[in-house]
């Protein structure tokens, strides 16, 4: 482990060198690419500089400790070399972490799709809460969410909903939501005041760059037709809404919450990229397609990744057996509680498949 954090922190070291080069200053591109890695290797370097001090802190304190005779200074040096040795185990176990083989996608805004599954209206209702939650989480993270593509009910529940997260590090957040959610709770529809279970399905998606992805204009068809729904007086009389099916793949996008055919049109090529770059990874691996399979699932009652039951105010996430009594927080997008754990979860198995747990 020092090994690999005396060559980044040479790297690190070598780095600054190149940015303040005035060859690298005039490149663009460099010193992009330069500033990129700098700043992904800062925790580390950080970290390990502040391990190297501690370690040499210790290591003066034994030397005074093995010197100093005075019962009352020994007791001080004593009370010290604790402090810095759980200071030193603190600072191994984050080192440990940082380490850890990082998700190229955690730093890439996410294409997130929720739909209503099982239980008709108030699955739609339900996702119209989850996509809410989403949006208030968003805000508190400092992100802006962009709605790409709607189909609302007319109780103002969403068959589907799906939107853009922009900000640094959502995808690293927000990808443990994919998978079914189920909720519990008497439905504004239901009048005998009998508690109904329903779900809606989360899938997050990084989102694709142009490079990522090849999409040759002779495999698209382009329609366009009016926009239905709430909107003012566009709805219905300028052709911009747009459907965009990709030949090859089958995949179809439509978008029309925007007034400009244009804007339309660059929203739903968005998504279009997103779900080809996901359809491409999954065909490469195998693995990857049967996870994310098994996270998103059918939306059946049965396949869930986390509860909300509103009579007793409780969310539980059932992978990692948490279980908060906050519901109406967790709706209001406090979601952080939920996301550390499993962040934390994860840590864990990864650090026990890499042999440092």
């Amino acid at each position: 482990m020092l090994e690999r954090l005396e060559s980044i922190r040479e790297r690190y070291e070598e780095l600054n060198r190149l940015l303040s080069d005035p060859n690298v200053i005039a490149n663009t591109d460099h010193l992009r690419k330069y500033s990129k890695e700098q700043a992904d290797l800062e925790p580390k370097y950080q970290a390990y500089v502040e391990y190297k001090s501690v370690v040499q802190q210790l290591k003066e304190a034994k030397e005074m400790q093995a010197e100093e005779s005075d019962p009352e200074l020994l007791e001080m040096v004593k009370a010290e070399l604790d402090e810095l040795n759980e200071k030193k185990e603190e600072l191994e176990e984050q080192l440990k972490v940082l380490l850890l083989p990082k998700d190229p996608n955690d730093d890439k805004n996410v294409i997130v799709e929720v739909r209503g599954a099982a239980g008709g209206e108030e699955a739609a209702l339900f996702a119209a809460s989850l996509y809410r939650m989403y949006t208030r989480y968003s805000e508190r993270c400092g992100w802006k969410a962009e709605i790409m593509e709607v189909n609302t009910t007319g109780l103002g529940g969403f068959k589907e909903v799906v939107f853009a997260v922009k900000g640094r590090g959502a995808f690293s957040r927000l990808k443990y939501e994919s998978g079914a959610h189920r909720v519990q709770r008497v439905p504004t529809t239901e009048s005998g005041g009998r508690i109904h279970t329903s779900t809606a399905t989360v899938a997050v998606l990084p989102e694709a760059e142009e490079v990522e992805v090849e999409i040759l204009d002779k495999d698209l068809r382009i329609d366009t037709f009016c926009s239905s729904g709430p909107g003012g007086q566009s709805v219905n009389t300028t052709q911009s809404a747009v459907r965009i099916t990709h030949l090859p793949s089958g995949i179809v996008v439509s978008c029309q919450d925007e007034k400009s055919q244009i804007k339309n049109k660059e929203k739903a090529m968005r998504v279009l990229r997103t779900r080809l770059l996901d359809k491409i990874r999954q065909e490469e691996n195998a693995k990857v397609a049967d996870a994310r399979k098994s996270q998103v699932g059918t939306g059946d009652r049965s396949e869930r990744i986390r509860t909300y039951n509103f009579p007793q105010s409780r969310v539980t996430d059932h992978r990692i057996g948490l279980t908060l009594h906050k519901l109406d927080l967790v709706l209001d997008g406090e979601l952080d509680d939920i996301i550390d754990a499993l962040t934390l979860q994860e840590q864990s198995e990864l650090l026990r498949a890499d042999g440092m747990e």
